[in-house]
């Protein structure tokens, strides 16, 4: 084989699993619809074959079409790509939030396991949420074009990683929404989160129903509180539902690491 024809073909093969490579680190393929291969014909390949180049081609070419379907390219306030789609191909799903009939739209995985933790402990202990005639109990995900300034918190809704309690109920601007016992409970819960999640009603500019992600992608303490939470939903007497004493001495030093 001429050596020429060789090297173009160790080239073709090593630009596809570099595109392919450059794709996944998006998180893209990390959703079962692009991660998930076709079943592997078994039928050997001759010795010294080339790559069918065209094809290799056409699979990258529906790749980079699903990903400019999903990503945007922009970061909201916390450092997490805002995506353009739910439940389709991006990370952005819809997670029913258990004991309340609701359900919210914020990423997969660790990030949802949190946010849902904090809307239920809120739902048990500070105010019931979805009751009858209730417009809009909870809002998640929103549209990367309707966020103003993806330095403010709230942008973090355009990357699935912040959830906004009663939207109608504690306008952007305005504190004195919670009651002195409210408030204890908020701080416990951010308290349960270890520092993860940011409660709005403490930005400069408050939103007292926003509660939003502020570690980075790929910050290791984000796995560990998630974990604990799930470990906390199997054990019987921890977790949301179960209501605590938030003004327990050891509670509240607790809580006032977070504060």
């Amino acid at each position: 084989m001429p050596r020429d024809l060789s090297r173009r073909r160790a080239l073709v093969t090593a630009a596809g699993v570099t595109a392919a490579a450059a794709l996944g680190t998006t998180g893209v393929l990390s959703t079962p619809a692009l991660a998930a291969p076709g079943p592997v014909s078994p039928s050997p390949v001759p010795s010294g074959a080339a790559p069918n180049s065209e094809e290799l081609k056409e699979a990258l070419r529906r790749l980079e079409a699903r990903r400019r379907r999903v990503l945007t390219g922009r970061h909201s306030e916390n450092g997490w790509e805002m995506q353009k789609v739910v439940d389709a191909e991006g990370d952005i799903v819809t997670h029913s939030v258990p004991g309340t009939g609701l359900t919210v739209t914020a990423r997969s995985g660790d990030v949802g396991t949190v946010l849902v933790h904090v809307i239920r402990r809120f739902h048990y202990e500070v105010d019931a949420l979805g009751l009858p005639g209730e417009p809009r109990a909870l809002e998640g995900w929103t549209k990367p074009s309707e966020v103003r300034d993806s330095r403010l918190p709230e942008s973090n809704r355009a990357s699935g990683t912040a959830v906004v309690i009663r939207p109608g109920s504690y306008p952007a601007g305005a504190r004195g929404g919670f009651d002195a016992a409210q408030l204890s409970v908020i701080r416990d819960i951010l308290a349960d989160t270890e520092g993860v999640v940011r409660w709005g009603g403490d930005d400069r500019r408050p939103q007292e129903g926003l509660f939003s992600l502020v570690v980075r992608p790929g910050d290791p303490r984000l796995a560990q509180v998630a974990a604990k939470l799930r470990d906390w939903d199997r054990t019987p007497g921890l977790g949301a539902g179960t209501v605590a004493d938030v003004n327990e001495p050891a509670r509240r030093r607790r809580a006032a690491r977070f504060s």
